[in-house]
């Protein structure tokens, strides 16, 4: 089977943000990255599912959870989904598939992966049992932490692995929390209507931005210090439309246009030509 292919093909339909700059990454490190992304995009689609209830959804991402940690070298794809064809009815194509993308990873990289996916599944059980109640700075730098923090600090392992990078893992958390904050942002309205907040208490949307900047200055800091390469031409795309992103809802917008979003993406692939 065509893992390659397969996720190549998910990963356009489900994200033209990060389909670009994983694309243009090379043979070994665009299947790692794109693993990664996929596996945590499967287990990201259960805590969002607006049919499921809270209970089963952390019953699913603790499934989901336990198969990675038991992946071995012998592992299949059905190995990886087990215990998902209860709900299969009920969970989108990129779900039901993490077997594949669990395997689509190099092996000597592989587990790292699954360890980081694993380890995320179990926090976004944890606050789907609690409704993602966040009433302190501290509770959203934990959420933050759950969701995108820790997926800064597996591509740093990733660039490294690569080709030897080296980064600063606290700046490496501040751009995974800086892209996650400036989502909080532009989706709050959204997460109201299906009784969620990720304001802590008595905070504005000029808070969560004020938030969201202080944490893209380290995503800033984090990406200018990676050597011209893959890794620095992989962030640069995200972060930018972030960047972006913050920029319009800090005038009124509900959020980027798809002109504005093609048009930051063509201006950085276009500057590397």
């Amino acid at each position: 089977m065509d893992f390659r292919k397969n996720a190549l093909d998910i990963l356009k339909e489900t994200s033209r943000t990060f389909y670009i700059p994983i694309s243009r990454l090379p043979s070994g490190l665009l299947e790692a990255v794109a693993s990664g992304y996929l596996l945590m995009r499967a287990i990201d689609e259960v805590e969002d599912h607006a049919q499921l209830d809270n209970a089963t959804k952390a019953q699913i991402l603790r499934i989901m959870s336990l198969n990675l940690q038991g992946g071995t070298e012998q592992s299949t794809p059905d190995d990886f989904a087990k215990g998902l064809e209860a709900y299969g009815d009920r969970l989108p194509e990129v779900t039901l598939r993490i077997g594949e993308w669990a395997l689509l990873a190099p092996p000597d990289i592989a587990p790292r992966i699954w360890d980081a996916t694993a380890a995320m599944g179990d926090r976004m059980a944890v606050w789907a049992e609690c409704n993602w109640e966040i009433h302190t700075e501290a509770d959203l730098d934990r959420y933050t932490f759950s969701v995108a923090g820790a997926v800064g600090l597996m591509l740093s392992d990733l660039w490294a692995w690569h080709d030897g990078t080296q980064t600063n893992r606290m700046q490496a958390l501040g751009f995974g929390r800086g892209l996650q904050a400036v989502n909080i942002a532009r989706n709050h309205g959204e997460d109201l209507q299906r009784g969620v907040s990720f304001f802590p208490d008595g905070w504005t949307a000029d808070d969560i931005r004020a938030y969201a900047k202080r944490n893209l200055t380290l995503a800033d800091a984090y990406t200018q210090s990676l050597p011209k390469g893959p890794a620095r031409d992989f962030c640069q795309i995200p972060l930018a439309l972030a960047h972006a992103t913050l920029d319009v809802l800090t005038h009124g917008e509900d959020k980027l246009s798809r002109s504005a979003v093609h048009a930051v993406i063509d201006h950085l692939i276009g500057s590397k030509r």
